[in-house]
């Protein structure tokens, strides 16, 4: 079991948790993902990871409840525990010396760009960071961001904090006003990992996304994960999570995930049928 030691309620739909993990922690670095499952019954949930810290053997976790089974992760509290917590998976980041990067994080991707934009600036590059959200409420770790990037850009859709602009903006005025950016991270949802990756296109700039959210079992044996980087098939589970933006098949990767959204409504709709009736799942199905 894995204790649960902190959560932060960041939004109505953001949490945070550092779980008590010392053998991954020591292992962690940045761009990796865990499993989590909550129960014997629960599904397996990745998450990329948000950050660690080795001396203390923690690992923290950001999630958005978009989902019966991030809805029950989010329900749990400091204290409680998971039973299974599985990693580091995946590869981690390319980190070395590149000169200069934007690290982009959109929505609750700021999570995982933040770990990158840390191992790079202490690796030696000048990071310029920018993360936006649909709303002020939405946005997180601005701090954290700050203290990884030497210039740090905050955009909003609709203009409640920051500047009114989505990611991409900032993102072609930084290219066009200088010519010494090597690579671009960008991570957030698949629209918007796209655009980026239109964006930097023109300039020739190497832009790696992450493609977490379209993993289930975490192993390569589910295939749910399968993409086409380049023409040719890829799991991204076991071949990344991080891609060449450039060469993903955006439009396939965004019809599959939307292969199960049936299943995932109807599993919406018995866990705010379990939570109306304040009963369990069994009970509920009797009620019906």
């Amino acid at each position: 079991m894995y204790k649960i030691l902190e959560k932060e309620v960041l939004s109505d739909v953001n949490k945070l948790m550092i779980v008590e993990a010392p053998r991954i922690a020591r292992k962690a670095q940045a761009g990796q993902f865990v499993i989590v499952r909550i129960d014997e019954k629960g599904e397996r949930i990745p998450l990329t990871i948000a950050d660690f810290d080795r001396s203390v053997g923690t690992i923290t976790i950001i999630f958005q409840e978009v989902g019966k089974s991030t809805m029950k992760l989010g329900s749990l509290e400091a204290g409680d525990s998971l039973v299974d917590f599985v990693g580091p998976l995946g590869h981690p980041s390319e980190v070395e010396d590149f000169g200069t990067v934007v690290c982009i994080g959109g929505g609750v991707g700021i999570a995982p760009v933040y770990p990158i934009a840390r191992a790079l600036k202490e690796a030696g590059n000048t990071v310029l960071g920018i993360i936006g959200a649909r709303s002020k409420d939405l946005l997180f770790w601005e701090d954290r961001m700050r203290q990884a990037c030497d210039e740090l850009v905050v955009c909003t859709d609709d203009g409640s904090y920051g500047r009114m602009a989505l990611v991409t903006m900032p993102l072609k005025e930084i290219l066009e006003s200088r010519d010494d950016v090597t690579h671009v991270w960008a991570i957030g949802p698949a629209i918007m990992m796209k655009f980026c990756a239109r964006t930097t296109e023109p300039f020739g700039t190497h832009t790696i996304v992450s493609l977490n959210s379209i993993m289930v079992d975490g192993t390569g044996m589910c295939g749910a994960c399968r993409v086409a980087v380049g023409g040719q098939t890829r799991f991204v589970c076991v071949d990344g999570p991080e891609f060449d933006g450039h060469q993903v098949d955006w439009d396939l990767l965004m019809s599959r995930q939307r292969i199960y959204l049936d299943e995932e409504k109807r599993a919406v709709d018995d866990w705010d049928h379990e939570h109306a009736c304040g009963c369990g799942h069994e009970q509920a199905e009797e009620k019906r």
